[in-house]
């Protein structure tokens, strides 16, 4: 079992393991954001109960716990305001390879958060996790998360034509972005 951090900060930013008790931060952000999330999040269709977000953030940390998924809370150090969550998920421990992916609370978009936490999770990856790819997919069409992958560094390996179902239904593409070691970073 590797020992990892339960939180690390960047300027902004304290970013944190998901702890019980933070499904009422996760449940207020996901309800003010429901608009904005639905058209590129599979999980927010709905909004979901205090409970259901509770219950999601208590399987979050057995994840956490296990390694098998690693959700990180992004919380402003100056208000202790949740701004969004991001996190390494898809994880090969074999190949240390992890896909980072993320969000933003509709109040808090356009503030460069969301750049700010990819940067920290990133460098936490390589110097933390000894990662040797790190990887961002997102919808073509979402161009709020291309322009961050881009914006970070991350290099625009192709596109997967028509691989999933977005959330009308309609088959979609994937952009895929990486990062990896002895290319991008050492």
């Amino acid at each position: 079992m590797l020992d990892i951090p339960e939180s690390f900060e960047s300027a902004r930013l304290l970013i944190c393991a998901a702890r019980p008790g933070d499904g009422a931060a996760v449940n207020e952000a996901v309800r003010e954001s429901i608009t904005e999330l639905r058209p590129w999040m599979p999980w927010a269709q709905t909004v979901p109960t205090l409970e259901q977000s509770e219950a999601s953030i208590r399987r979050s940390r057995v994840e956490y716990l296990e390694r098998t998924d690693l959700r990180l809370l992004l919380f402003a150090k100056d208000t202790g305001m949740l701004v969004g969550s991001s996190g390494l998920h898809r994880i090969d421990w074999e190949c240390r390879s992890f896909e980072i992916g993320y969000w933003a609370r509709t109040s808090c978009t356009g503030q460069g958060y969301i750049t700010e936490a990819v940067y920290a999770i990133t460098d936490f990856a390589i110097h933390q996790l000894q990662a040797n790819r790190i990887h961002i997919r997102c919808d073509a069409n979402n161009a709020a998360s291309t322009h961050i992958a881009m914006k970070t560094g991350f290099t625009h390996e192709g596109t997967l034509r028509q691989d999933s179902l977005d959330h009308d239904g309609r088959l979609r593409d994937t952009l895929v972005f990486s990062k990896v070691r002895g290319v991008e970073f050492e």
